[in-house]
């Protein structure tokens, strides 16, 4: 009588453990060439980001303090007498809503005439346009140092000298905008305005219903660039107008720079309002920056 070998059979025992379950998981080397990277990026962001640090510490600094340790980070004595002279004792309300209202109105005009522009660069077909587009490319060359005198000239023959319209008419188109507009609305098929021509759509109804709204991270980097250019701008500004109550925070804070509210190096005064001045650009940035950098969702495929 034979008896058959009975192999034990292992109770509550699972699945033959791997190298990745039992063995602890390896980490990937760190190569040479990559914290070279990315101690090179730290630098240059502390290279960018520590005048601007400066400048908002000096601006809670005595004249004192600033003069002795302008480097510093660290106030030795926190005081906001900078930002109270600004505002009470100088016309710096003044220049901050000539400044929102020449931005704001610059910006509208330029997202209106660059859109239309380049929509008609793009779409339509007529006599000339190769040559209208090579003059457009031909003035994105010209230094804009070049046109202030033709500038001047032209502001003070049209009698809008001295006037917001002398400060803002001038800025309202612009040749890079069209430029970027005109790129845009390429990209876009003609195809997605055919169901709207067959339904009798006009030119300008196609623009504004159909083309437009694709258009947006285009537009978005149109009143990002009109608005901080507009807001920086400083020589127009001093061919426009000499009248001080259209004086904006460029020429304000550079009359400031030349010591125009006292004796002294004024480094609080000067920096605060410097920092005010960068308050605006920077929340337009943070706010629409996802909407420039999907600048690529504005295309559609056929």
């Amino acid at each position: 009588m034979s008896t058959a070998a009975v192999t034990p059979r292992a109770t509550g025992a699972g699945p033959a453990p791997t190298a990745a379950h039992t063995g602890s998981r390896r980490r990937r080397p760190v190569r040479p060439g990559a914290v070279l990277v990315y101690v090179a990026v730290v630098v240059l962001a502390v290279v960018y980001v520590y005048p601007f640090l400066i400048q908002v510490a000096t601006s809670f600094k005595t004249d004192a303090d600033a003069s002795g340790s302008g480097l510093s980070l660290v106030p030795q004595t926190w005081t906001t007498a900078a930002y109270q002279q600004l505002f009470t004792r100088s016309d710096f309300p003044l220049w901050f809503r000539n400044s929102v209202v020449v931005a704001v109105a610059v910006t509208a005009g330029r997202v209106l005439v660059d859109s239309l522009a380049g929509y008609a660069l793009a779409r339509l077909r007529f006599r000339g346009r190769g040559l209208v587009f090579a003059g457009l490319v031909a003035v994105m060359a010209v230094p804009n140092v070049v046109l202030l005198i033709p500038k001047f000239l032209v502001i003070n023959q049209l009698g809008i000298y001295n006037s917001f319209a002398g400060l803002i008419v001038p800025l309202v188109a612009d040749a890079a905008g069209i430029f970027i507009m005109k790129n845009f609305f390429e990209s876009i098929p003609p195809s997605v305005e055919e169901a709207a021509r067959i339904d009798g759509a006009s030119t300008l109804r196609l623009w504004w219903s159909v083309v437009l709204p694709m258009a947006t991270p285009a537009l978005v980097t149109i009143v990002i660039l009109s608005f901080q250019g507009s807001w920086n701008e400083l020589s127009h500004f001093i061919v426009a107008s000499q009248d001080p109550q259209l004086v904006n925070l460029t020429k304000g804070v550079a009359q400031l720079a030349s010591g125009g509210l006292g004796q002294g190096n004024l480094y609080p005064l000067k920096l605060g309002a410097a920092a005010i001045m960068t308050i605006p650009v920077a929340v337009l940035f943070f706010v629409f920056q996802r909407r420039i950098m999907n600048a690529s969702a504005g295309a559609v495929k056929e």
